[in-house]
């Protein structure tokens, strides 16, 4: 329940600055940003969240079911505007793998540097 709770004051919070300073992001995007600084510095530890997280990435494919309905709303859009929809899914597409390519190449770790060989004894 805690983690939970600090993902839904990070979320109020990051709605209420977006409101509150007029910004051009989104509030949910902003206390995604706010949450990552917080567990980057140390003030939020990742195992007071993680099990929440993970219990929200497990149902996120239901969490897309209202935006799909829409969607199917607008269908004959598609066939008006089919061309410039490809082409902004496409660059939606390539973006989001560049961005993800680039991340995973982030925060991979390091590999360690060779420890030096002993010194030989000379006899």
């Amino acid at each position: 329940m805690l983690g939970l709770g600090i993902l839904l004051a990070f979320a109020a919070l990051g709605q209420a600055l977006a409101a509150g300073l007029r910004l051009p992001l989104p509030g949910s995007v902003l206390g995604m940003v706010l949450l990552w600084a917080a567990l980057g510095v140390g003030a939020i530890r990742l195992h007071w969240v993680a099990p929440a997280a993970d219990g929200l990435l497990g149902v996120l494919g239901l969490l897309f079911v209202p935006a799909t309905a829409g969607v199917v709303d607008y269908l004959s859009a598609g066939a008006q505007w089919g061309l410039w929809l490809l082409v902004m899914a496409s660059g939606l597409l390539l973006g989001a793998g560049v961005a993800g390519l680039l991340a995973a190449r982030l925060v991979r770790p390091e590999p360690a540097p060779p420890e030096p060989a002993p010194p030989e004894r000379s006899a």
